[in-house]
């Protein structure tokens, strides 16, 4: 077997610089989440302000709204896509160091405010960066340049979502979140680091053609609805099964620190190997063949889920489900991602990257409803079963548009 295809797309730029640049985009999104509910109840600012606080991701849903702006317009310091993210990267080192001066009890509103501004700032440099990734990567180092950035992304989990907690009972949460600011200013230098896409692009001239173009040009592909469906779909099965994950291993017995070392850290690592283990595979199999290959992978590694359901509170068998099912979560990921790079025309890869990725969030944010009835109705045996079933439509509708999707090649043998 030659092994000489994994290796040369690690010898550029490009793979290094998303490493710190997943890194870049994944730590402000988690210091907002458990990190800033943390620090707020540390200080005993009640249950419906924490509540509240949700609100403030709404800018990552909401992002393909002013993705097309990012596209139209350009910073002439270090290029169309690295200039917009380098802006990014300052305006969040400074406001993640002036939420540290300001206390949750007696002002959470500016602390909303900021918050709010910060993942604006945040889904902002998404946007960029997932531009940057689609026009600066060649077809066969898509899946490894996925996986790169998903490692960097999760590393950045572990770093504000864990080690700040750790952190705040040692030094404080003012003094975490100043580190955090300074960690997140010195993550632009994957920005100095990373090469600009080709020159040969020609972005749009207006900012009307920024907004429609991007639409039309997906909508006059051949089958752009069935397309849009496998969009929605393919991850679906992955989202069902996963969103009562913890509730479960509560209800069988496991404790929250048995849940946080296995499930959280444990499952984070399998993610991790699953990713990097996918993005290696696709400088071989080609963007169909892994969609299909790590779509079933997907599906099939939440059956250590059913029997952990039949034999109830059992280590070794959660060990099991937690790392396979995070495992082929991370296989699926790298190939859905490197899917969402091959659809996107590069003239408006800010544009389509960003609404791709809305559409594909439908599936987490229905799934968690749907779960929690079947779930209370079927049984937890039941629910895994049907998890299973939920993956199917995928990858039928992966399996009908074979033909189409192996023209978005994506690795030597697509």
């Amino acid at each position: 077997m030659n092994f000489r295809p994994y290796f040369e797309a690690f010898r550029n730029r490009r793979i290094g610089a998303l490493l710190i640049l997943g890194f870049s985009s994944g730590l402000p999104l988690s210091l907002v989440s458990s990190p800033l509910q943390a620090w707020m109840a540390t200080v005993h600012v009640n249950l419906k302000t924490i509540g509240l606080f949700s609100l403030v991701g709404l800018p990552y849903t909401l992002k393909f709204l002013w993705a097309p702006f990012m596209d139209r317009f350009a910073i002439p310091v270090l290029g169309r896509r690295r200039s917009w993210i380098l802006l990014a990267q300052i305006i969040l080192s400074i406001l993640i160091y002036a939420m540290a001066s300001v206390n949750p009890s007696i002002n959470p509103g500016l602390l909303g405010l900021l918050a709010l501004i910060l993942t604006f700032s945040s889904a902002s440099q998404d946007i960029v960066i997932d531009a940057w990734r689609t026009d600066v990567l060649p077809e066969q180092e898509r899946g490894l340049g996925a996986a790169t950035y998903v490692l960097g992304y999760r590393i950045a989990m572990l770093v504000a979502g864990a080690i700040s907690l750790i952190l705040s009972d040692q030094i404080g949460w003012p003094a975490t979140w100043r580190l955090m600011a300074l960690i997140m200013l010195l993550s632009s230098i994957g920005t100095f680091f990373a090469p600009n896409p080709s020159d040969t692009i020609v972005h749009p001239r207006t900012l009307k053609q920024a907004v429609i173009e991007p639409l039309k040009s997906f909508i006059s592909r051949e089958r752009a609805m069935m397309l849009l469906l496998l969009i929605i779909s393919y991850k679906l099965g992955d989202a069902f099964a996963t969103s009562l994950n913890v509730v479960f291993l509560k209800h069988i017995g496991f404790t929250s620190t048995e849940i946080g070392a296995i499930y959280k850290i444990g499952g984070l690592i399998a993610l991790m190997i699953g990713s990097f283990t996918g993005g290696l595979l696709m400088v071989r199999l080609g963007l169909y063949r892994a969609l299909m290959y790590f779509g079933i992978a997907q599906m099939l590694m939440v059956i250590p889920f059913v029997f952990l359901a039949w034999t109830g509170h059992h280590y070794l068998t959660m060990i099991l489900a937690v790392c396979s099912e995070n495992f082929g979560s991370g296989l699926g990921t790298t190939a859905f991602v490197a899917f969402l790079m091959a659809l996107c025309d590069h003239r408006y890869s800010a544009a389509q990257f960003a609404l791709f990725s809305a559409f594909s969030a439908i599936g987490r944010v229905f799934a968690g409803p749907f779960a929690g009835l079947l779930a209370s109705h079927l049984g937890w045996t039941l629910f895994y079963l049907v998890s299973l079933g939920t993956s199917l439509p995928g990858l039928f509708l992966l399996y009908l548009m074979r033909t189409h999707t192996l023209e978005l090649k994506t690795g030597q043998n697509a």
